[in-house]
């Protein structure tokens, strides 16, 4: 396939562009190039004849109009958004403008394109989202498909918004979508803003290691490789109107994530004290969830996908990567609001 890819330079969408060009398909990655974005994420594939790049905002209906005209693809995966809550709590302004407004002018661009070329029974829109949407969970209970939306922060209510929109221009237009709802995400290339890659760098800064509240908050974490493997397969074999909730079946509470990666940064990168004395408790961020879990049992029986990854695995895997890799990481700790406590509204 000709796979229009956008955000493929963000952390999720260049583990989707990586996987997909491996795999033989064709991949063009739209992405705007704002502060979470980074060419060297998808530098292992940017000289094959597989991959080619359109620096464009799908806040920019010509230009994607532009885009679909010039490649016409086979099929979109879309991933671009704004992404990390606490920004959302400080500017929602600009989540609503790029999850919201951005994914309308990416359903028009593609509904008029797939009208087009005579409505192809082969094309596919993928819509990318988070289970942030579902809201919140008590001590028991998962989150499934038919799971009723309820966004506790601007950014899940801008995801929750986008998703209905998806699903509107399905039933409304025909445009054949298919949608994944995903849970926590981390390893190689995971913008330093994010609680894993802080807590890494944090460590070997010999800097405190947040934790915010009293880190009892529950997260289902997946290896973003073992993602962009289950989002090829719902593109490829996913029934078209269909949700599919993508889980790693790996729920930690943020403390427990974090003692983790002390753990093994004591192993791989021992220093004069264990790194878990840096543990430091924060005030909470405002609305913040208190647990996630998935239920997969859909994409498992349907489509016999499952995560092969544990996150003592990933998270090794991660740290490991971290460490060899601070050519990639260092730059990025001087971006705009890297680093700061960003959220406390």
């Amino acid at each position: 396939m000709k796979i229009l890819v956008t955000g493929g330079a963000g952390f999720i969408g260049s583990a989707v562009v990586r996987l997909a060009v491996s795999r033989g398909h064709e991949v063009v990655n739209l992405d705007a190039l704002t502060y979470a974005a980074c060419l060297e994420n998808v530098a292992p594939v940017a000289d094959s004849p597989l991959y080619a790049f359109e620096q464009a905002d799908i806040r920019d209906p010509e230009a994607l109009t532009a885009i679909f005209a010039r490649h016409r693809p086979d099929a979109v995966m879309h991933l671009a958004a704004e992404s990390h809550v606490d920004r959302s709590i400080d500017g929602p302004g600009a989540f609503i403008e790029t999850n919201v407004m951005g994914t309308y002018n990416m359903l028009q661009a593609a509904r008029a394109y797939w009208e087009g070329e005579g409505r192809p029974d082969s094309f596919r829109f993928h819509h990318i989202s988070t289970d942030e949407v579902y809201g919140t969970l008590g001590a028991t209970g998962q989150f499934t498909e038919e799971t009723p939306y309820a966004p506790n922060s601007p950014y899940s209510a801008s995801k929750a918004g986008s998703d209905h929109l998806v699903r509107a221009w399905h039933e409304t237009y025909g445009l054949p979508v298919v949608l994944t709802n995903c849970s926590n995400n981390y390893g190689p290339y995971h913008f330093p803003e994010k609680l894993i890659p802080v807590v890494i760098l944090n460590a070997l800064a010999g800097k405190p290691l947040p934790i915010y509240g009293d880190g009892s908050n529950v997260r289902d974490w997946l290896y973003v490789e073992d993602h962009a493997d289950a989002l090829l397969l719902v593109l490829e074999k996913g029934a078209l109107g269909r949700s599919y909730n993508i889980g790693g079946e790996n729920e930690r509470s943020n403390l427990e994530l974090v003692q983790t990666i002390c753990t093994i940064l004591d192993k791989l990168r021992p220093g004069d004290a264990p790194y878990a004395d840096l543990i430091t408790f924060v005030t909470d961020r405002p609305g913040h969830d208190a647990r996630y879990a998935i239920d997969p049992t859909r994409i498992r029986e349907e489509l016999g996908w499952r995560p092969s990854v544990t996150v003592e695995e990933g998270l090794e895997r991660t740290v490991r990567w971290y460490l060899e890799n601070e050519d990639w990481w260092r730059p990025l700790l001087e971006r705009h609001g890297v680093g700061e406590r960003l959220g406390k509204a």
